[in-house]
């Protein structure tokens, strides 16, 4: 897929005309990237964004000493590091790969150029940004109702991506600071999955059996 088609397909760029996508198109780079490879830390001067092409990223935040959970998992077609386009500011996270594979890296300079001389074009920016607001509230919301079996589900049905089978991209340390609790209460929630029929695992392999089950548990 060319460059001015996959970002058509995001969120913030969607409503670029087809010639102000080939502008930002026209100043974009490809970077390929291995497994592990990191992009930016937090703290970083943030001058551009990037646009998955393939492969899987890991967006993670320090909270603490020695603790710096994931919170985001792009994919294909994602978009992810353009925050500090619009306040400025050094990159509050940090992001590598976690699957190896190619980026599209925009810089924010024509980015910013089309916006300017669009504001109109900060409508959908703001309901993007709203929309992101919103989904951290019912999360937040969800994570102290919901045990850590059912917080565990959640995550393997947002990093299954709609697949019933699939690998997990990140180990199991990392998918429990997803999920905000000890790897080995997740490995017990897992183990319950499994026992319940829900979920498969082999290794790295993740297979759900029970995907209406899962969803149920998972809210």
């Amino acid at each position: 897929m060319d460059a001015a088609t996959l970002f058509g397909g995001s969120e913030l760029l969607r409503a670029f005309s087809p010639v102000e996508l080939a502008r930002v198109a026209a100043q974009t780079t490809v970077l390929r990237c291995q497994r592990g490879e990191v992009l930016f830390s937090a703290g970083d001067a943030a001058d551009r964004l990037f646009v998955v092409r393939s492969g899987r990223m890991a967006i993670s935040r320090r909270v603490s000493a020695g603790r710096e959970p994931i919170v985001a998992v792009p994919g294909a077609s994602d978009m992810f590091g353009e925050d500090s386009l619009f306040d400025g500011a050094v990159r509050s996270t940090s992001a590598r790969a976690l699957v190896g594979g190619e980026l599209l890296v925009v810089p924010y300079g024509p980015v910013a150029e089309v916006l300017a001389g669009r504001p109109a074009l900060l409508w959908p920016v703001t309901a993007r940004l709203s929309k992101q607001v919103r989904a951290a509230e019912v999360a937040r919301a969800e994570a102290l109702a919901l045990d850590v079996t059912g917080r565990t589900a959640r995550q393997l049905l947002e990093l299954a991506g709609g697949h019933d089978e699939f690998a997990l991209p990140i180990t199991q340390e990392e998918l429990a600071g997803m999920v905000g609790a000890s790897r080995e209460r997740v490995n017990k929630a897992l183990a319950q999955l499994a026992r319940l029929g829900w979920l498969a695992v082999h290794e790295r392999r993740y297979r759900i059996l029970q995907r209406d089950d899962m969803e149920r548990r998972a809210h």
